[in-house]
């Protein structure tokens, strides 16, 4: 998932993360580049195995953004 809507990301971290489905966040100190204007999106990553549950969980959730 990519974003740059930090409740986003952070609701989908929670639900992923509910389903015992491993998240990891990229792109976080990106700020730091950007002048904290929040133009570069923050990407979440999971194993490729729980990628197609992510997507569905997701999807279910109406958190359907840049899969």
């Amino acid at each position: 998932m990519r974003s740059n809507e930090p409740t986003s990301l952070a609701f989908a971290k929670a639900l992923l993360s509910g389903e015992g489905i491993e998240v990891f966040e990229l792109d976080v100190h990106t700020s730091v580049l950007e002048g904290s204007i929040g133009i570069l999106p923050r990407r979440l990553m999971v194993a490729d195995r729980d990628h197609f549950r992510a997507v569905a969980i997701l999807r279910d959730n109406d958190v359907d953004r840049g899969y």
